[in-house]
């Protein structure tokens, strides 16, 4: 690819726009969690214990309800799951995870649609998934996605 002017100051903005993510309050937050997550040693035993527990519940869900262990596997990883969800470090953590996707997910729609309002992005945000075309709305452009 030849190096336009253009591209060289494309490349620029979108280096300090990383740098701004990384330097902000969202993302120091998010690296504190994930640190607080890493060292909490209950914290990973549990995780450790649902992933063990995940690999059975597989085993176990290839043959359904009629896998002699399926009762006390599908017991075991929804406990295991509560218990995970209810640890403080772990819910920080998903707390700090989804406040950071968040804001890339926004940062994501709001240069998209910069470029062009028909561009597609999925965010899981009703907000920003209503801006762009799902495509196949059958309406002929009537949605304002052509």
């Amino acid at each position: 690819m030849i190096a336009t002017l253009d591209t060289v100051e494309l490349l620029n903005a979108s280096d300090e726009l990383a740098s701004v993510v990384l330097q902000s309050e969202l993302f120091a937050q998010y690296i504190e969690a994930r640190d607080r997550l890493n060292r909490d040693t209950e914290a990973q035993q549990k995780i450790e214990r649902f992933s063990n527990l995940k690999v059975a519940h597989e085993e176990v869900q290839r043959f359904g309800k009629y896998h002699p262990d399926y009762k006390t596997v599908s017991n075991d990883i929804r406990t295991a799951k509560r218990e995970l969800d209810r640890d403080e470090s772990v819910a920080e953590f998903k707390k700090a995870e989804t406040e950071l996707e968040d804001l890339l997910n926004e940062l994501s729609g709001v240069l998209a649609h910069t470029v062009s309002p028909s561009i597609k992005v999925p965010t899981g945000n009703p907000f920003f998934d209503s801006m762009s075309c799902s495509g196949g709305c059958g309406s002929g452009g009537g949605c304002s996605c052509g």
